[in-house]
């Protein structure tokens, strides 16, 4: 006989930025109906070994309270992180599909302010602040090197996300990336760096990217929504364009369509799979 702990949580994994299983990038989605300690999350989400799993619980305050209303926080294997795209849509398509939220639109409050989430013929729009690319002076010579990139036409750093971007020449030269990870760790990375993404214009879509982050125990991310809040910034300023196809050149690879609304805000468009329902004893 199987014993179980009393307490269970409902857990799912959801494919994002993809309308195929096992493509885009995989997240766990946790649905609580308590709080729960950030330590449990932590294991959870160490357990789950995803790059991100969310944790979403409903927001009352009071009884007039509107029921779309959620707490998100997001954790990888290592650590809680600020931001994460493509775990917010994963839990908005478990709230809008499996669990049939009534209404077309999901306010989550969380870590980076009020998040959006709303409905689209196109698959989910998240709606997100849209980040600002400035210039980032810094010695990166073992950095490029454990990347395997040799020539660059700009580096540039998220304002908020902290993110390192380099824009290199060639879309082949960001598909063609092998990473050296053990040397990307012994880089001295800065408090003031939260990951670093590789660029280039495409020719099918308007850029390609691809993200890594071994310093949180993510090796290489396979679609990346916070990124694309500083690369909609930087390539529209490029492009001219406020609406932007983009694709994250991953071993899995994801779409994403970007839409820069105001200067301030970005919508993130996308859709997900529903790959495992089940629960988690805890």
């Amino acid at each position: 006989m199987i014993r179980h702990h009393n307490k269970k949580i409902k857990i799912y994994q959801v494919d994002a930025f993809t309308n195929e299983n096992f493509k885009g990038n995989p997240a766990g989605v946790c649905i609580l109906k308590k709080p729960i300690p950030e330590y449990k999350m932590q294991l959870i989400a160490r357990e789950m070994n995803l790059s991100e799993t969310a944790f979403a619980m409903p927001m009352h305050k009071n009884k007039n309270d509107i029921k779309n209303n959620y707490i998100l926080r997001w954790f990888t294997p290592e650590k809680e992180v600020d931001l994460c795209g493509h775990a917010t849509l994963a839990t908005s398509k478990v709230l809008f599909e499996a669990l049939s939220l009534e209404g077309e639109e999901i306010n989550y409050e969380t870590k980076s302010g009020k998040l959006v989430a709303k409905k689209d013929e196109e698959g989910i729009i998240l709606n997100f602040p849209l980040d600002e690319a400035i210039n980032f002076n810094i010695k990166a010579e073992e950095l490029l090197q454990a990347l395997g990139v040799k020539n660059y036409i700009n580096i540039f750093l998220g304002r908020n996300t902290k993110k390192l971007i380099i824009h290199v020449g060639k879309e082949e030269d960001v598909r063609a990336l092998s990473p050296n990870f053990s040397q990307m760790i012994k880089w001295n990375l800065s408090s003031h760096i939260k990951g670093v993404a590789v660029t280039a214009l495409s020719e099918k879509y308007d850029f390609v990217s691809r993200y890594f982050n071994p310093w949180v125990g993510v090796n290489e991310d396979p679609v990346t929504g916070s990124v694309h809040t500083v690369l909609a910034s930087y390539w529209r300023n490029i492009l001219g364009k406020d609406i932007l196809k983009a694709y994250q050149a991953s071993p899995r690879g994801g779409e994403i369509i970007l839409k820069v609304l105001d200067g301030k805000r970005v919508n993130l468009i996308g859709d997900g799979v529903i790959i495992i329902e089940g629960y988690m004893y805890i």
